[in-house]
């Protein structure tokens, strides 16, 4: 019986040569249609982020106005800062996340507030116009055109 034990063991090689150059490939071809798609993924949430940001000065922006008497005129990068800790001003507060990038002029019945994703460069505007119309705009950064949908400008 210990024989047979030996001989079987000896007869069994393990994988032939050919056999590991198929497995090798195959990981390389899924390889390479998943890492495109990843940094796809990435520069996609690098701009979620941004809207996100821009979305929250946007309320921000109404809990200014609302302290106010229904003015908007304090509306700025540093007011919005101050309501809001978590609204980062400038790329340095941010590290590698989004930052409010700028607001429009401050007027009483209406505001602008400006998110840029610090990554891909692409910018989310929000604007409240006199009126009390909101609009959301965007503008890709030169090249990429990832942020409003494979164009230069657009809505979100």
């Amino acid at each position: 019986m210990l024989n047979r034990l030996r001989q079987r063991s000896g007869d069994e090689g393990g994988f032939t040569l050919i056999e590991l150059l198929v497995v090798i490939l195959i990981i390389g071809i899924l390889a390479a249609i998943a890492i495109p798609s990843f940094l796809s993924q990435k520069s996609k949430g690098y701009d979620a982020s941004a809207k996100e940001l821009a979305r929250t000065a946007e309320t921000t922006a109404e809990t200014i106005a609302t302290d106010n008497n229904g003015s908007y005129e304090k509306v700025t990068a540093a007011e919005l800062h101050n309501y809001e800790k978590s609204i980062p001003t400038s790329s340095a507060e941010a590290g590698n996340n989004a930052y409010i990038s700028g607001t429009g002029t401050p007027e009483a019945a209406g505001y602008s507030v400006t998110a840029k994703a610090f990554n891909t460069g692409d910018e989310f505007t929000i604007t409240k116009s006199s009126a009390g119309v909101i609009t959301r705009t965007c503008k890709s950064s030169e090249g990429a055109k990832n942020g409003c949908g494979g164009k230069e400008t657009g809505d979100w």
